[in-house]
């Protein structure tokens, strides 16, 4: 018996900084949204509060001459992940140059993906559980870790709505996610006001994934919830944060 872990929240194992920004009568462009350097660390659980046993760690850090390396970190009983982007960031955006995924743990079947973007060349080559694969670049294409950060990006700059081309596993999807209401949330010991949002999914679609955002500390993400089909539910909590000044 393999245990799988959801699509989501493997990807949001330490969803760090990804925020919003809303109710501004003259919202910024994301190009006057500055990259700000951070570390954050987050505790999972499974339906009725079952522990993951682990912590996930996501670090956002500034190499220069504006490269980025934007990386997670999850070890746990059940699984290992490893995720990482290399990635220029230009006007608001964030081009990914160099894109690397590793899943590994008990009863969990081994995933490696490899995304490497030549832009001048106008295509992406790369690899998914062996099988090799070569796509042509479209405009504004993310990798499964960056368009986090750009939804990061985006929210903050005002943006309510938004829909991302996402290159994986060989082939495009289209994600929307969408700001939905402002929410009161109670985590550690404390209250908060927080911008809840959530990933907007065909109509009819039994899985549900929601968000909770810090307006205190730069939208940090401070919970997810993901609801499967059957019922089940699986959570992120953030554990503890340092953003740069």
């Amino acid at each position: 018996m393999r245990i799988k872990i959801p699509k989501m929240l493997s990807r949001w194992l330490l969803a760090g900084a990804v925020a919003g920004l809303i109710g501004l009568a003259f919202p910024a462009t994301a190009a006057d949204t500055p990259l700000t350097p951070y570390k954050a660390s987050y505790t999972a659980s499974m339906s009725k509060g079952v522990s993951l046993n682990g912590e996930g760690i996501r670090v956002l850090s500034d190499k220069g001459n504006n490269v980025w390396l934007y990386r997670t970190d999850v070890d746990s009983f059940i699984a290992d992940i490893d995720e990482s982007l290399i990635f220029r960031w230009e006007e608001g955006r964030v081009i990914p140059l160099r894109y690397r995924y590793r899943l590994s743990g008990f009863l969990i079947k081994d995933r490696k993906q490899s995304i490497d973007f030549d832009w001048q060349a106008g295509v992406a080559t790369g690899s998914y559980r062996g099988d090799t694969f070569e796509v042509e670049l479209r405009e504004n294409t993310l990798d499964p870790l960056g368009y986090q950060l750009q939804l990061h990006q985006d929210l903050k700059a005002g943006k309510r709505d938004v829909t991302y081309q996402v290159l994986d596993k060989g082939d495009y999807d289209d994600d929307r996610f969408a700001a939905i209401d402002e929410d009161s949330l109670s985590t550690n010991g404390s209250n908060m006001k927080t911008l809840k949002a959530e990933k907007v999914r065909d109509e009819g679609s039994k899985r549900q994934t929601l968000m909770w955002f810090d307006p205190a500390r730069d939208y940090l993400l401070v919970r997810l919830l993901q609801v499967e089909p059957d019922g089940s539910e699986y959570e992120l909590r953030l554990k503890e944060a340092t953003l740069a000044d």
